[in-house]
């Protein structure tokens, strides 16, 4: 026998008035998707929705479609969101009627309020927006049938995010079918006056060519087996050594039959690792990790110690990958169709500005933590406003 289903209460609904920061900025949405209602009859518009989609994020209680449906049942909902009763019908219509793609002028206007976090002193005058660019995989249901993967029964969708690294939060996310190739996606969405920080798989020497094209920098770790034309060997600085570097050099990257894909020399830091063990014995996870990183970028005149704390804050995208899985839910998709996925993965951008926005602080498990007893009314205003104050002295 299933556990029974649990009926959300009004006291288990808190919080609605912090959804106020964004209320402006989503009117602009309330007419998407109503080209076809001539009859000026519909009842969910997109702004309700991304505010529905939002209060997924942020209440634990709500944890599935049905749940959210009934949460808009509840009074407090429709007069604090403006969001009027609706059947569950019509919240999986909104997957497909509302255009995913009119919330990424949203993220951008909210991103434009966000200032850099604590930044370490050698990263305060880059030539550029530090910008780490990656992928990560969701397992889908079979029934997904346009998320290509291993086979007809393993289906999976990828989730290609822009992470801003000094203020925390990301700026971009682009929804594929699992096999769609991760530098094709970033080469269709190069901007100007950025650095993309790129792990190995986006080291291709005509991507990162197509960056320097697009007036954008780039710190890339490169395949273990590159092969490289030394120009100049560089000193290394105490500072250098002190992290780990081994090697600092000038040189032009590829064979000669593949020089041309980069134009121009590029500086190539190496620095001591430890390889992963249990990857190298077991052969999962990736190709085996030698015992040194080879970081290239086009910013030659930076100083090898500063590339290498760059490419050290790569992995705060990581560490917002599980932050969106495990955090905020996306792990459970609401909608198996691409838009519907892409206005979840939108959700969870505004969910980590907001927390950004609200705390002065990147999105952290505890604070999203002490968000949600606040939203599900077990936590009062005081004690909330009491733990964002502690984070404010801390910073």
């Amino acid at each position: 026998m299933s556990a029974k289903r649990h009926e959300i209460q009004e006291q288990e609904v808190q919080g609605l008035k912090y959804f106020k920061a964004l209320s402006g900025m989503l009117e602009t949405l309330h007419e998407v998707g109503c080209e076809r209602d001539r009859a000026g009859n519909r009842l969910l518009h997109m702004d309700q929705y991304v505010c529905l989609l939002l209060l997924y994020m942020f209440n634990p209680l709500c944890s599935s479609l049905r749940a959210l449906q009934q949460a808009r049942e509840l009074k407090k909902v429709q007069k604090k969101l403006g969001v009027p009763r609706a059947s569950l019908g019509s919240l999986s219509e909104a997957a497909t009627v509302f255009d995913s793609q009119r919330m990424l002028a949203i993220i951008g206007e909210l991103g434009q309020q966000l200032q850099p976090l604590a930044t370490p002193d050698k990263l305060q005058d880059l030539p550029g927006i530090l910008t780490a660019v990656d992928g990560t995989l969701l397992q889908a249901l079979p029934r997904i049938t346009w998320a290509q993967w291993k086979d007809d029964r393993h289906r999976a969708i990828k989730n290609h995010v822009h992470f801003e690294v000094l203020k925390g939060v990301p700026v971009r996310a682009t929804i594929t079918e699992a096999n769609a190739g991760e530098t094709a996606v970033l080469e269709a969405q190069l901007q100007a006056g950025r650095i993309y920080v790129v792990d190995r798989g986006y080291a291709k020497y005509r991507l990162l060519q197509k960056i320097l094209d697009h007036h954008s920098a780039f710190v890339c770790r490169l395949h273990d087996n590159y092969v490289a034309q030394e120009i100049e060997s560089r000193i290394l600085s105490p500072e250098a050594q002190a992290v780990g570097v081994v090697r600092d050099r000038l040189v032009h990257l590829g064979c000669r039959p593949r020089r041309q894909d980069l134009a121009g020399p590029v500086c190539v830091v190496e620095l001591k690792c430890q390889p992963h063990v249990k990857r190298m014995h077991t052969g999962r996870g990736g190709p085996e990790q030698a015992e040194k990183l080879a970081i290239a970028t086009n910013l030659v005149d930076l100083p090898a110690d500063v590339i290498a704390l760059i490419f050290q804050h790569r992995w705060t995208i990581e560490i917002f990958f599980r932050f969106y899985k495990h955090v905020l839910g996306c792990r459970h998709l609401l909608s198996y169709h691409r838009n519907g996925i892409e206005l979840q993965t939108y959700a969870a951008i505004l969910a980590c500005m907001l927390i950004s926005l609200w705390t002065g602080r990147k999105p952290t498990l505890r604070t999203f933590e002490m968000l949600c007893w606040y939203f599900t009314g077990m936590a009062s205003q005081e004690e909330l406003l009491a733990h964002l104050e502690r984070l404010q002295k801390t910073s």
